[in-house]
């Protein structure tokens, strides 16, 4: 758990990614589950790409937007938990802070704008204009350029708070199958066991709660920790100064 909160500070600090929640728990899990660059992969309404660290730097760019925008690529680097004892003795002495290593790859997600079923890219390769080297699926376009393809399925739609039934809130969570999913907020003085989300399908959590109008502040609890809720971007500080999901019923 130390090391995904340390990957998490690490994205956050670099600037959040589109649309995709970087803290979910759901994207940095599946992020260390990666054991290296592979093809582009769906998550939730986004896509993966992945590319070697070795290159010094790459950048991808869409022909539904002219070309005309180049997302560079971030690293992925985790903290080295282990270390020597004459490693942890030296880092002490120069009152170093935490050692990272590289992961080896280098990665972008990309929100897939509504509509979208097809995504036609290139990728910019330590300067040069070129297809995904680990993508196979190609098109050569009439100027004789080859643009890299990949499908994009349709997304299913995620339930939110926003689409409960007038008066009332929906809780919704993805997690593992047969895990234990709460939420608490101002709504029960904040009690992290009183309401439990039922799993209705495989790895999908939910849960209804009619309410009054007014503003609610909420998290979920998963595995003994506090989650804001990952399909929900409005975000609020507490009075005691935690950070919560906010949702309003008018």
């Amino acid at each position: 758990m130390k090391t995904i909160m340390a990957v998490l500070l690490l994205i956050i600090s670099i600037g959040n990614i589109n649309a995709i929640d970087t803290e979910s728990y759901q994207f940095i899990d599946h992020l260390l589950s990666l054991n290296g660059p592979r093809g582009p992969e769906l998550f939730e309404d986004g896509i993966i790409f992945t590319a070697p660290s070795s290159y010094r730097r790459v950048g991808i760019a869409f022909a539904h937007e002219g070309f005309a925008k180049v997302y560079w690529f971030r690293n992925l680097v985790y903290p080295q938990d282990i270390l020597t004892a004459q490693e942890n003795a030296e880092k002490d002495k120069k009152k170093q802070g935490p050692v990272y290593t590289d992961s080896g790859i280098l990665f972008h997600v990309y929100t897939v704008p509504p509509g979208i079923r097809e995504l036609e890219y290139r990728m910019v390769i330590d300067g040069l204009w070129t297809i995904d080297p680990i993508n196979p699926v190609y098109r050569i376009d009439p100027a004789g350029l080859a643009h890299s393809i990949v499908s994009v399925p349709g997304v299913k739609k995620i339930p939110s708070t926003f689409d409960a039934p007038p008066g009332s809130l929906i809780f919704s969570y993805n997690a593992p199958s047969g895990e234990v999913i709460t939420v608490a907020g101002n709504f029960n003085g904040w009690d992290p066991f009183m309401y439990e989300l039922q799993e209705k399908t495989p790895g999908n959590y939910s849960l209804t709660l009619p309410l009054p109008p007014g503003t609610y502040h909420y998290v979920f609890f998963h595995r003994g920790q506090r989650v804001l809720d990952p399909n929900n971007h409005n975000r609020v500080y507490t009075k005691d100064g935690k950070l919560a999901s906010l949702a309003v019923i008018r």
